[in-house]
C-alpha cells in the first residue's frame, strides 16, 4: 500500500483536555484524551458525577442511532455525536486513545474537527511497538437506500469519493474526491463545519435535537437559500467536504483503517453505517493485513502482509 500512514500504531503522547457544548443536548461537556495501550482502539469513557465510569468501544457494533449524528451505546448508556472526534483520530492516524466525557455527547466545538486536531497536535503522537493493521477491501460491496447509495471498492490506499445533491441553489450538487492521509485531512477536511437549514430548526427543537446549535458551530442556510453566517463559508464546497468528514469518522468505527475506496451519493450517517456493516458482515469482502516492520528487508516498501482475520477483530465487542 502506498501512503504516508505510520507502520506502527500510535497513541497521544500525554493527556489533553477541551470543553464545549453538545450540539443536540445544549449541555456543557468536558473531554479529556488519555494515552492508551496498543490494540486497545478508541474507548469513550462516560464519567458520572459520583465518579462511576462506563466504557464504550468506538466500534460499529456499538452504533445505536444514526439520526442526525452517530450515537454509540452499551448497557443503556449512550454517547452521541462521535463522528467529528472519530474523524480527527482517523485522519491523523491515532490508533489508541481513551476519551473521558462528563456528558452524554461529544462537544461540537465549532462544528468541525479542527479543535480536536489542535488538541492532538498540542501534545503530539507517541509511536507504539506494535504494527498497525488495516482492513483491505477485496471486492465491491454496495448498499442502497432510496435514492442514496454507498459502496466500498478495492483501491491501493484509502480514498473517499463523496457526492451530495441538495435541492438548494446555495448547495446543489457537489463532489469531493481524494486519497486520504494526515496532510490531506488537515488541509481539505478538518475545518469543514456541519450545516443545516433554518426551515428545520423548529421541528428539530420540538424533537429534542439541535438544542445547542448556533451560528458559532453550524453553517446555516436561510429560507431564501443564502448562508447567514457572517464569515461565510470556509471552502466554496464546504458542504460536501463536511459530508466527507462525517464519512471518515463514521467509517473509523470499523476499528482499524481501511485500504480501499468508499464512494457515496447523497449519503449520511445511516448510509455510512449500513455500508460499513455490509462490508464487515461479508468475510469474503476483506482481509485484515499488517504493515511490514521497518527492518523487514525481504518486502518492498509499502507492502502489506495478510494475517489471520479472526485473530484481530476490533469491530467486535
Amino acid at each position: 500500500m502506498t501512503s504516508s500512514w505510520n507502520v506502527f500504531q500510535t497513541t497521544i503522547a500525554r493527556p489533553v483536555s477541551l470543553a464545549g457544548i453538545g450540539v443536540h443536548s445544549g449541555k456543557d461537556v468536558h473531554a479529556t484524551f488519555l494515552p492508551a495501550d496498543p490494540d486497545s482502539g478508541v474507548v469513550l469513557r462516560r464519567v458520572f458525577d459520583n465518579g462511576r465510569t462506563h466504557d464504550i468501544r468506538a466500534v460499529s457494533a456499538q452504533v445505536a442511532s444514526t439520526d442526525l449524528s452517530t450515537v454509540l451505546s452499551r448497557d443503556g448508556i449512550t454517547i452521541g455525536t462521535v463522528e467529528h472526534l472519530m474523524a480527527a483520530f482517523a485522519g491523523l492516524g491515532v490508533d489508541n486513545v481513551v476519551v473521558e466525557l462528563d456528558g452524554g455527547e461529544v462537544p461540537i466545538m465549532d462544528g468541525s474537527a479542527e479543535a480536536f486536531v489542535e488538541a492532538i497536535d498540542s501534545v503530539g503522537l507517541s509511536e507504539q511497538d506494535v504494527k498497525r493493521r488495516f482492513i483491505r477491501v477485496r471486492k465491491p460491496v454496495r448498499v442502497e437506500m432510496g435514492g442514496s447509495w454507498g459502496e466500498f471498492v478495492p483501491h491501493d490506499g484509502q480514498r473517499f469519493e463523496i457526492e451530495i445533491d441538495f435541492d438548494s441553489p446555495v448547495i446543489g450538487r457537489q463532489n469531493f474526491e481524494s486519497d486520504l492521509d494526515p496532510a490531506t485531512f488537515r488541509s481539505a477536511l478538518a475545518r469543514s463545519r456541519t450545516f443545516g437549514f433554518m426551515r428545520d430548526v423548529e421541528r428539530l427543537w420540538a424533537a429534542g435535537y439541535a438544542l445547542g446549535a448556533s451560528l458559532e458551530n453550524s453553517v446555516v442556510v436561510a429560507d431564501d437559500d443564502r448562508v447567514i453566517n457572517v464569515e461565510g463559508l470556509r471552502f466554496k464546497d464546504e458542504f460536501v467536504r463536511h459530508k466527507a468528514l462525517d464519512a471518515v469518522g463514521d467509517l473509523a468505527l470499523a476499528g482499524a483503517p481501511f485500504i480501499g475506496c468508499f464512494r457515496s451519493y447523497r449519503g449520511g450517517h445511516k448510509l455510512n453505517a449500513l455500508a460499513l456493516k455490509a462490508l464487515l458482515d461479508d468475510l469474503s469482502a476483506y482481509d485484515v493485513v499488517e504493515a511490514p516492520g521497518r527492518r523487514d528487508v525481504r518486502r518492498r516498501r509499502g507492502d502489506v502482509v495478510a494475517i489471520n482475520a479472526p485473530a484481530f477483530a476490533p469491530w467486535t465487542l
